[in-house]
């Protein structure tokens, strides 16, 4: 991490145009920017659970379809 410290004598002025400049040039913003909406990978666990979740919600669906309780509806395409 690189610190930054106002030069004797120096305006807050020049010392924020130096500090984003060297910001801009150490490329740490750019990378912080591509990082930020980045989502990892699930691990098997999180996959196998999602799995077993949608299991049971269509085996829901199926029996409150099959008395009758929801609407049949056409298949998307």
């Amino acid at each position: 991490m690189v610190q930054f410290k106002r030069k004797k004598g120096e305006s807050f002025e020049s010392f924020l145009r130096r500090f984003n400049k060297r910001l801009q040039q150490s490329g740490k913003l750019m990378e912080a920017r591509k990082r930020r909406y980045h989502r990892g990978e699930p691990n098997s666990n999180a996959i196998k659970g999602s799995a077993l979740i949608s299991l049971e919600l269509r085996k829901k669906k199926e029996y409150l379809r099959k008395l009758g309780k929801l609407e049949e509806t056409g298949k998307r395409w």
